[in-house]
């Protein structure tokens, strides 16, 4: 089946394209400082220039500061804001918390904090993992205690990205110590200006700080930072993550990368030829664009789930196993092709592709692992897709 877009949809995309074309350096999607992911003073420049035209996410309501655009219009915008790399900060608000507000927020909530987000005047973290609490998530220890018309909340969330620059944080914590550990937890949003909480960046292997630790002390957050009900919090929770699997921006931005890989491949001079005439490397290639379109309609499956007011589960967990795996597949074949210039990072004169691959290497190796590991993924695709039984 050949899916095709309308008119306007298509027209719509021309737009997006133009709109980058004049707002993005020229040639940015092959700058080095368009992988770096830490210009972050660039990042907030951008988005300033997308609220006005209500682009940081159009297909929210109006009334929160959307267009109330389809859901395939924002699929076409996320696909071409990742094709050219532009540097959409604070995504985990607007494809994640935006949404489980919509769905589990008061009115309150809903008018305090979606125009914030749309506006780009408040930056959002995500407060999940803990140090012993990484692929069973719903072991967290974080806990958090009535006291009056407050709950008191002590622990330590990790790998906490943007949590240096976030005024807020949606995060899980334990409320009911006694109960069994997926009915136990609460989802609370917090004011990190709030007394008793502390950050500390973290580096990874790339030499990138956007992990972070924050260390949570006696902070008193109000009743009213609580979402849904009390103890119910792991089935909101399971909604953001469902949300967070089924990201439709991924094919845009492995297709830049492949486009590249291959016209590198296509130009390099190899034993009378070029790179791309070898078989065994031409064979991969072409393995590479393959599942490039099965990740493309898998992502459009989840969209169309979501169309039709579904929440995708299984089919969410599908697409997370095969993105992360394929991000590893896509860089370790980049490394192989570049040789040893593709170690070089980006600011080299030497280097490959502003050392996109032997970036993408290193931080692919956590790709299966962050939102939930594709052991885990797999246990629920068994489970709830296929109807296996536990054991």
């Amino acid at each position: 089946m050949e899916f095709r877009f309308t008119a306007e949809q298509e027209a719509f995309r021309e737009e997006v394209r133009a709109f980058l074309k004049q707002e993005l350096p020229e040639g940015w999607a092959t700058l080095p400082g368009a992988l770096a992911e830490d210009d972050y003073a660039f990042g907030q420049e951008f988005l300033r220039r997308l609220a006005p035209k209500r682009w940081i996410a159009p297909a929210w309501p109006e009334e929160f500061g959307g267009l109330g655009l389809g859901l395939w219009e924002q699929v076409i915008f996320n696909e071409e804001m990742a094709y050219q790399r532009a540097p959409l900060l604070n995504f985990a608000a607007t494809g994640y918390l935006g949404p489980t507000i919509m769905m589990y927020g008061t009115d309150e909530q809903k008018a305090q904090h979606l125009p914030g987000i749309t506006s780009n005047d408040v930056q959002w973290c995500q407060g999940y993992s803990e140090s012993e609490a990484g692929s069973d998530l719903a072991s967290l220890q974080m806990s958090a205690v009535e006291d009056g018309d407050e709950f008191v909340i002590n622990g330590q969330k990790i790998w906490t990205s943007q949590a240096n620059y976030a005024d807020w944080m949606f995060m899980l914590a334990r409320t009911d110590p006694d109960a069994p550990k997926h009915k136990g937890i609460s989802y609370f949003l917090v004011d990190m200006k709030t007394p008793g909480i502390t950050v500390r960046p973290l580096v990874n292997m790339a030499g990138q700080a956007g992990f972070n630790e924050i260390f949570l002390e006696d902070v008193r957050v109000p009743r009213s930072g609580l979402v849904g009900e009390l103890n119910r919090g792991w089935y909101i929770a399971t909604t953001t993550l469902d949300f967070e699997r089924s990201s439709s921006s991924v094919y845009g931005q492995y297709r830049r990368s492949l486009e590249g890989l291959t016209a590198y491949a296509k130009e390099t001079r190899w034993n009378g030829g070029s790179l791309l005439d070898e078989p065994k490397l031409r064979a991969k290639l072409a393995d590479l664009w393959i599942e490039l379109s099965i990740l493309r309609y898998l992502s459009y499956r989840v969209v169309s789930m979501q169309a039709q007011k579904q929440v995708p589960n299984y089919e969410a967990s599908i697409i997370k196993v095969f993105n992360s795996e394929y991000s590893q597949r896509l860089a370790n074949a980049g490394l192989h092709i570049l040789g040893l210039h593709g170690q070089l990072k980006g600011d080299s004169p030497h280097a490959r592709l502003a050392g996109e691959f032997g970036r993408t290497y290193l931080t692919s190796v956590g790709a299966t692992i962050a939102a939930g590991t594709s052991e885990i993924l797999r246990s629920i695709i068994a489970t709830r897709g296929l109807g296996l039984p536990r054991g």
